[in-house]
Parts: structure tokens; sequence; C-alpha cells
């Protein structure tokens, strides 16, 4: 599929971002891609467990800002059949171990969407940006909920206000990510336990963790995508936007 790799490794489904021209940038045609992708295998008897990552040195730099303005500007989630919506959805709802391999530098939708997996694990050399005041923007993927229960409110808007990048250490000091890594290959030997664990006990223990906040993160992704539009129709972020665009065309 346009985007992505797909690999199948005995019960775990390995979802690989795969744009490294642009440092694993997706837009909507790829929001709706891995959405659909994580709704096939929540279906798919054969899959325990979904890993994603990125391809090569990124995991991923979040939104593609380098494509037209209108593109991302025009019912940004206020639809519940926008890509954006349905991909944060399938991210909720997703029944099975959802584990996020971030492999380097995780930036905006990249590191909202993280948040809401079950485990992560990162490279020593990742961090986590949400540039998003830096854009005119606002917190999405339920950034604005997730980020404060996980972190802290001081340290969540730090991240979210105030464009702080969050290097691996502090991720897994501020309760972000499960395990920073050196080599790959020690997380994979975790990951292949899976293979031998019941798929049931799984789904099981992932609901009673999971069922006080499937409502809540529903409505504040929801809320988050009316005020997001807001921002995106306002005269910061169209400037903020433009000038971003510009800067990257004059390092062509």
């Amino acid at each position: 599929m346009e985007f992505f790799e797909i690999e199948n490794l005995n019960s775990i489904r390995k979802i690989t971002i795969n744009n490294p021209r642009k440092k694993n940038a997706m837009d909507r045609k790829a929001y709706l891609a891995l959405a659909t992708l994580l709704n096939k295998a929540a279906t798919d008897e054969t899959v325990k467990c979904v890993v994603l990552t990125g391809k090569g040195d990124f995991y991923s730099s979040g939104n593609d800002l380098t494509q037209d303005f209108g593109d991302f500007s025009n019912d940004s989630g206020t639809s519940g059949n926008d890509p954006l919506h349905l991909l944060i959805e399938s991210f909720i709802k997703f029944p099975k171990l959802l584990v996020c391999l971030v492999n380097g530098p995780c930036i905006g939708i990249a590191a909202t969407s993280a948040a809401l997996a079950d485990i992560i694990y990162c490279s020593e050399n990742a961090y986590f940006y949400t540039p998003f005041t830096a854009l005119g923007l606002c917190a999405e993927g339920c950034s604005s909920y997730l980020f404060p229960s996980i972190m802290g409110s001081s340290k969540a808007s730090e991240l979210l206000m105030l464009n702080h990048k969050l290097s691996a250490r502090e991720a897994y000091e501020f309760q972000l990510v499960a395990h920073v890594y050196k080599n790959e290959s020690e997380v994979w030997a975790k990951l292949k336990q899976i293979d031998k664990l019941p798929i049931g006990s799984i789904i099981s223990n992932k609901k009673l963790i999971r069922r006080p906040m499937i409502e809540k993160l529903i409505k504040v992704n929801d809320e988050e995508l009316k005020e997001l539009q807001t921002r995106f129709e306002s005269e910061e972020a169209i400037q903020a936007i433009l000038n971003f665009q510009s800067a990257k065309k004059s390092k062509l």
C-alpha cells in the first residue's frame, strides 16, 4: 500500500511508514490509509499486535506541510468522515495490542497519535516535538488530554505551548515511553514473546485498561478537531504555514 510497508511476523503485523524522502511525513491520503490498515488488523484473527514504526532515520515528521495549504485547511476533522478524524479514532478504538516503535524524531501528529498506543519503545536518538503554537495551530490527536494525564500539566504545557523537544530520556522520565533502546533488536526480542500469549487475554486486559477513557478520548478528538479547523482558518496559522513552506522551498 502506498505510504506504508506491511510485514507479517507470525502474530505481529509490522506497519512501516515509508516516505523517507520527506522524513516519513504523512498527508491526508496517508491518514486514511493508516486508519484502514489498523481497522483491518483489528478484525484479522491472525493478528495479536500491530507494531508501527518508520523507515530510515525518522519515525515521522508529522503532517506534510509542503503540500498546498488548501489540502489540509479545508474540513480539517470537523466531519466524522475526515481522514484525520478517522485516523485518531482508529487508534482509540483499536482492540488489540498497539506498539509504537519510535526509531527517530517523532513530530506533530506522529507524536500525538503515538501517545494513543499501548506501549511506546523509542530509540535513544528519538525525540518528541509538537510545534503547534509555532504554526499557529492547536493540540490534536487527543494530546490536550493525554499529555497532561501522562506527563503532568507543566511538562505537557511546555510541549504543547512552548514547542519543547522532549528527548528520549525525558520521555522515559515523564512516563511517555516504556523503554529507550540502543539497538532495536532488544525490543524485538521482547515483542516476539507476544506469539506465546493468548489473544483473548490481551483483548480482555486492554479492554479493562482502556474502557474508562474511550468515550472521553472520542469526545476530546471531536473537540480538538473543531478547534483545529478554527485555527487553520486564522490569519496566524495561514501566515505561519506559508512561512514554513517558503523556508522549505528556499532550501531546495
